[in-house]
Order: structure tokens, then C-alpha cells, then sequence
């Protein structure tokens, strides 16, 4: 059961210019909430899997829920309040986008490949089921299939994510104010406000080549880096643009690549 007793009110987000985003925005879940509210439609993460060939495309509106249910399974199914520790033993994929969201939007620690004995919950996928038995908290597994699919056997011991989340409600509210200021993220070894990931993914956004909300990288970077989270996340959100996310991108020919660049109709590469 949830350990809080009363939600903390919000106001609804009026429609804002990309201009008025960068100045009022603090957290990623910030960030979410104002690309929801200026085009819900646009395309935010497309995800490959070049080992099973997998491709999904969610848009703003899409992801956004995705992160909602995920949050209201963070808060009231697994309890979890502003400051505890969530262990991500997950691989680039945009499911993982979706827990790092979730977390910001709820105010718990994203502990990237963590350690699962120092985390109050820890989110596993398929390969790193025996390491996330370390946490005495709550754990949740992701089978990772393909269109989000359940585990044929759910590993013992875990909470399948694809049959704990579709029955979650989908719209978000915190319990508790986020404080942009307190720790959000945990990445090789560095700690990061929420603040400090919005700051910093957008004034590194140009090096990356994003520019503008017509821009999309694609990234075929690990998650366990700032820079392969920054590219495959953050950034593009805290630009208004776009992400082509790749999982096993080295399995790719350079002709294949090239034809994926062409059509999803890239303009920066990590």
C-alpha cells in the first residue's frame, strides 16, 4: 500500500513556445510534460533492435503514457517516495527511457546499473535477473520483447513490468512536489540533480548536432554513460527533438545504416 495520505495539486500546463520551455522547465519530467503540451504528436523515441529486428515508434503522446503508468506504478504499487533509490538494470531501449522518465516524475534516485543491495527497488531486464536479487526491496523485471510482451514464466521473486503496468492509471500526479534540486540520476559513478540533467543536456545539444525540434539523432550508444543517455534521451527532449534509438547497431551493415538515415530522416548520428 502507498505510504502517502494526500496528493499535492497541480495546475494544468497552458501550451508553451520552445523559447518559454527552456527558461520554466527543471526536471526531465518538466521537460515531458511542456513537449506534451506543445505536440503531442511528434515523433519522440524510435527504437530499434537490430538483434531481433524490432522497431517501435512512439510519439510524445505515447511515451508520455507509457511514463504515466510506469510513475503510478513507482508511487502507489511500489511505494516508492521522493529520494528512494531505483536500481536500472536495463539496456538502451525505450523502455528503459520510459523508467528514467517515470523516476523524475515521481522524484525517486535513477541508480543506472546500480548496485541492486544498495537500492530500495531495483527494475531488471532478462540478462540481469541473479544480480538484481541482491535488493530487499520491491523488484520488477522487463522481459524486453518485442511490443512491450510479458515473460512467458514470470522470473520468481519479481514483478513482471508488462502485467503490473497496462492496469495503472493514465495520468500522473506526484504526492509530493519534485525538488529539482535534489538527486535525480546516478550514471557511471556521477550523481546529478534533476536541474542538472535538464542544464546540461541542453547546453551540450549543439554538439550533438540537435538544433531545433526538426532535429533527430540517431544514437546507437549504451545507457551506462552520460553521453549514451544524454543522446539517446535528454537531450533531444530538452531540444523538442527526436531520437532513433539502436540496440545492437554494430550488427547493422554501413548500407543498411545508411538506409535507415535516409528514412527515418536523421540529421545528427552518436
Amino acid at each position: 500500500m502507498p505510504r502517502h495520505s494526500a496528493r499535492t495539486g497541480r495546475h494544468p500546463i497552458a501550451p508553451r513556445t520552445l523559447a518559454r520551455v527552456n527558461a520554466t522547465d527543471r526536471t526531465p519530467a518538466d521537460l515531458l510534460r511542456s513537449a506534451l503540451a506543445a505536440d503531442p504528436a511528434r515523433p519522440l523515441v524510435t527504437f530499434y533492435d537490430d538483434a531481433t529486428g524490432e522497431r517501435v515508434e512512439l510519439s510524445v503522446a505515447t511515451f508520455a503514457n507509457w511514463v504515466a503508468k510506469t510513475a503510478n506504478l513507482l508511487q502507489d504499487g511500489l511505494s516508492v517516495e521522493p529520494g528512494d533509490r531505483v536500481a536500472l538494470l536495463l539496456p538502451a531501449h525505450w523502455q528503459t527511457a520510459v523508467w528514467l522518465l517515470a523516476c523524475s516524475s515521481v522524484g525517486a534516485l535513477a541508480d543506472v546499473a546500480g548496485d541492486p543491495a544498495a537500492a530500495d527497488v531495483v527494475v531488471s531486464g532478462p540478462d540481469t535477473l541473479d544480480a538484481a536479487r541482491a535488493c530487499s526491496g520491491e523488484r520488477v523485471a522487463l522481459a524486453l520483447r518485442p511490443l512491450g510482451g510479458r515473460f512467458p514464466q514470470p522470473p520468481e521473486g519479481f514483478a513482471d513490468y508488462a502485467v503490473e503496468v497496462p492496469g495503472q492509471g493514465d495520468r500522473f500526479v506526484p504526492y509530493a512536489p519534485v525538488d529539482p534540486e535534489e538527486p535525480a540520476l546516478i550514471v557511471a559513478g556521477r550523481e546529478f540533480s534533476g536541474a542538472e540533467v535538464v542544464e546540461r543536456a541542453r547546453a551540450e545539444a549543439p554538439s550533438l548536432g540537435l538544433t531545433g525540434p526538426a532535429s533527430r539523432l540517431l544514437s546507437g550508444l549504451p545507457y551506462d554513460t552520460w553521453e549514451g543517455l544524454n543522446a539517446g534521451l535528454y537531450a533531444p527532449l530538452a531540444t523538442g527533438g527526436s531520437v532513433v534509438l539502436c540496440r545492437h547497431l554494430d550488427r547493422l551493415g554501413e548500407e543498411a545504416l545508411a538506409r535507415r538515415i535516409e528514412s527515418e530522416r536523421v540529421s545528427a548520428t552518436r
